[in-house]
């Protein structure tokens, strides 16, 4: 989970580079073309699937490829045209609550009191993010569109990885079989809208060749193998690395974070701490 957080920190900087060639359909589409082969190759050789046991569970595949390959890479994309890769990260910091709070409501997950009391936190941390520490934000609905966005992101991801497990697909073989759906439904458009490989600028094209290996063949292989052995709720509180991968790399490239920013980023993170730890005491 560690290792996975860190290429996907990778993956909200070099985006933000990389969309200045590509639209997100086009980035969203090529990384998992590209990605897709590898996938299938190392499924192959190293789980050595059942596929009609793939077959069966295909409409599970499916929805699962909407949601964390299809619809969060997307979301995270637009937002990233609207806010910083720092700004859309300690927003994902909230993740983990968010999570949690939707495993009570959909699996039953039992939360302590106390676990009730850091999802209230991370929240307080992630509304004086979107604020940015400015009460008349609120009153005046002046939120940064991005950041908004983001909000959606980090609704499907908790989803991807609440349901995530696939029964009678081992984790490599659920990740490439979600990369090629991924191409067949995403073709069409991305031929409509003309999205092309970046050849023109080499930077763009090290950059999607960078997310597609990464971000999208180790991270995803990382992430899923975890979550096929560890609670959603446990690994949840892993996201938060993210952020802090984020603001690394962004404090090295010179990117600025404001006060309010590494504040509400500090709540989140504290109040995600006290819920998994939480949730770890209460048996389900």
């Amino acid at each position: 989970m560690v290792g996975a957080t860190v290429f996907w920190a990778l993956n909200y900087q070099i985006s933000a580079i990389v969309l200045q060639q590509m639209s997100p359909v086009g980035l969203t589409f090529w990384r998992w073309m590209i990605a897709a082969v590898p996938l299938l190759v190392l499924a192959q050789i190293i789980e050595r699937p059942d596929w009609r046991a793939v077959a069966r569970a295909l409409p599970r595949l499916v929805v699962l490829s909407l949601l964390g390959l299809v619809a969060y890479n997307l979301l995270l994309y637009m937002a990233l045209h609207y806010t910083t890769p720092v700004g859309a990260s300690l927003v994902n910091a909230g993740n983990p609550a968010l999570m949690v709070m939707l495993s009570v409501l959909l699996v039953g997950q039992h939360v302590s009191k106390t676990g009730v009391g850091g999802i209230v936190l991370s929240l307080v941390g992630v509304l004086l993010v979107l604020t940015e520490g400015s009460w008349q934000t609120i009153a005046e609905l002046d939120f940064n569109v991005g950041q908004i966005i983001m909000l959606g992101a980090i609704l499907v991801w908790s989803l991807y990885t609440i349901y995530g497990r696939v029964p009678g697909v081992r984790p490599i073989t659920s990740t490439a079989v979600q990369a090629v759906l991924v191409c067949v439904m995403l073709g069409p458009v991305a031929a409509v809208q003309g999205a092309g490989l970046p050849l023109g600028d080499s930077g763009a094209t090290i950059g999607l060749i960078v997310i597609a290996l990464l971000p999208s063949v180790c991270s995803y292989l990382l992430w899923n193998s975890a979550v096929s052995i560890v609670p959603s709720s446990t690994a949840a509180i892993y996201l938060n690395l993210i952020t802090v991968f984020v603001v690394i790399i962004g404090l090295v490239a010179g990117q600025p974070l404001t006060l309010s920013a590494a504040v509400g980023g500090l709540l989140v993170i504290v109040g995600v701490v006290i819920t998994s730890l939480a949730a770890r005491r209460v048996p389900a």
